[in-house]
């Protein structure tokens, strides 16, 4: 570990060349964003309704109505405008900067006055939150939006959505934590680890890469909070629950069933785990911190010399969109999903360094670069077939 230095590339000095990457940017600009933007509106006939802009409205009291989505809709519109601020690096855009500023405005009108922001409960189960950490993607959502925050700041130098999500953040600090009367849980779905890790870079200040450790290093231990979680759930729930939820029993599906520092092998949901790997090794070099090189080391290896398609696709089973067991990787019911892939194009990234010899472990620098560079192709692959 020779550099903490794991920002992101300034996206407004580069410039790329190649024609087929410049392809995949030209159909992300001008075909995806705007598509999408569509979408999350509802205002394409032929598109199933998404309602997430709308679910803003709403907490906001700009409009009247009732929630609708799934009860991570809020990421939706997260990853979006993350999309467009990467994307105004590379070429600016009025229209574009102007739809986003109106979003982001939305979303500060929804923001709660202690910092809280999830439309689900707002909206659904004000009572409820932090309740449901295993299943309800609260954390999740959160994070993606840290990232857009972080994004549409560096991207355009405006604060106003960071300074959104450094509420949240200091919100998330309040409620989480290692003290007694803080929660000591962590997300079914990794995010949040990366996204503090991403705001102390952009910030500074030293308690979000703190509660971004926090994250990391209270998952899977003992007693377990998935367990304490549900047996709180169950003693305010009339009537009772059957049984626990398939989360709360497959607790490896989410990576949370040991300690990090006791797993030996790439295990459960295929993006959940690339997720918080990118997370650990971003953290091992903020920190340097050894005994999370260590971790990504030996996950790293177990993952690309058992688990890993020669395409560089991860997570071979459909059920659960998920690792299997070694070496069984087949060909005609590989799932090995989308998502997947750039999780390990994050994980590789910051496992292998930037290519200038930066990385947390020398002997493998070179392997999860060849790696990435298989991703590139992965994507490409899914861009042109959508």
């Amino acid at each position: 570990m020779n550099d903490r230095n794991v920002a992101e590339v300034d996206l407004h000095n580069l410039k790329v060349s190649d024609p087929l990457i410049g392809k995949c940017q030209q159909l992300v600009r001008e075909v995806a964003i705007p598509y999408q933007w569509e979408v999350l509106n509802d205002r394409d006939p032929d598109a199933i309704p998404s309602h997430a802009v709308e679910n803003f409205r709403l907490a906001a009291g700009r409009a009247r109505g009732e929630f609708h989505g799934t009860v991570f809709q809020d990421s939706d519109v997260a990853k979006w405008l993350e999309a467009a601020a990467w994307s105004l690096c590379q070429a600016p855009n009025p229209d574009l900067e102007k739809a986003a500023d109106e979003l982001i405005e939305l979303i500060a009108a929804a923001q709660c006055s202690d910092g809280y922001l999830n439309t689900y409960f707002i909206l659904n189960a004000p009572q409820e939150r932090w309740s449901n950490l295993a299943e309800c993607h609260e954390l999740y959502c959160a994070g993606h939006l840290i990232e857009a925050g972080v994004a549409f700041f560096q991207a355009t130098g405006k604060r106003r959505l960071l300074e959104v999500v450094c509420r949240l953040a200091d919100h998330l600090g309040t409620v989480f934590g290692p003290e007694r009367d803080q929660l000591h849980g962590y997300d079914g779905h990794p995010e949040i680890e990366l996204a503090l890790a991403r705001l102390y870079e952009a910030t500074k200040e030293q308690r979000y890469l703190t509660l971004a450790n926090v994250f990391v290093e209270q998952r899977g231990t003992e007693p377990h909070f998935y367990d304490m979680e549900y047996e709180k759930r169950q003693q305010s729930c009339v009537p009772k629950s059957d049984g626990k939820p398939w989360m709360i029993k497959n607790k490896a599906y989410s990576q949370a069933h040991l300690p990090l520092s006791e797993q030996q092998t790439a295990t459960g949901h295929a993006v959940r785990f690339v997720y918080l790997m990118t997370a650990v090794a971003h953290l091992a070099r903020l920190r340097q911190n050894e005994q999370q090189r260590q971790i990504c080391q030996r996950l790293w290896q177990n993952m690309v010399q058992r688990q890993i398609y020669i395409t560089g696709g991860i997570g071979s089973q459909g059920a659960g969109e998920a690792f299997s067991s070694d070496y069984d990787l087949p060909n005609d019911t590989a799932y090995a999903e989308s998502c997947a892939s750039i999780g390990l194009m994050m994980f590789a990234r910051r496992y292998a360094g930037d290519g200038t010899g930066r990385s947390l472990c020398r002997r493998d620098g070179a392997r999860a670069l060849q790696y990435r560079s298989r991703q590139y192709r992965v994507r490409r692959a899914s861009l042109f077939l959508c």
